[in-house]
């Protein structure tokens, strides 16, 4: 499995239409499970030994596991809207059936203690097709803000934090 530094775009080939399709679907589908709060279509996005990274030391390995966070998260939240942006999705050079990815995500949302805010992030992704189907290997958050939707909260993703996720910026 990639290494969270290698998942934004581990091939220099972008995957096929086809193969974008159903990646594009996959990630769609995941962002509609959240919005309507629906754990059994979640499920359904991960491989079995997949691994969810949040970022802060916070990772979970095996679809149970990642599910298990995910009842968790939910039930501290009141609503979230999850929308999808612009992404697009690599070949892995070094296996068939295996590509790497990424997409930009917001997030509006409603704490259960009513607190409201806005998360801007991307996922790094990695994916494995089994039986026909692009499943998550791997997603890793990249939180670029949360905070107020008034966006008074800092940003992350300045030179400084960047370098510090390991990320290389070149401007």
């Amino acid at each position: 499995m990639p290494s969270s530094s290698d998942l934004s775009q581990s091939g220099t080939h972008p995957v096929s239409v086809e193969d974008y399709v159903g990646i594009l679907r996959l990630v769609n589908r995941y962002s509609d499970a959240v919005i309507h709060r629906n754990g059994q279509q979640w499920a359904s996005c991960w491989a079995e030994e997949a691994v969810w990274d949040l970022g802060g030391g916070r990772l979970v390995e095996g679809r149970e596991s990642i599910m298990a966070l995910w009842y968790a998260a939910m039930k501290g939240m009141t609503a979230v809207i999850q929308q999808v942006h612009n992404g697009d999705a690599w070949l892995d050079s070094t296996s068939q059936g295996r590509a790497t990815g990424r997409w930009a995500i917001s997030e509006r949302f409603q704490r259960a203690d009513g607190e409201r805010g806005i998360l801007l992030a991307h996922y790094d992704d990695a994916y494995q097709n089994i039986d026909g189907h692009w499943l998550f290997t791997r997603r890793l958050l990249q939180v670029h803000y949360a905070g107020p939707a008034d966006l008074s909260a800092d940003f992350l993703n300045d030179r400084s934090h960047l370098e510090s996720r390991n990320l290389a910026p070149d401007v």
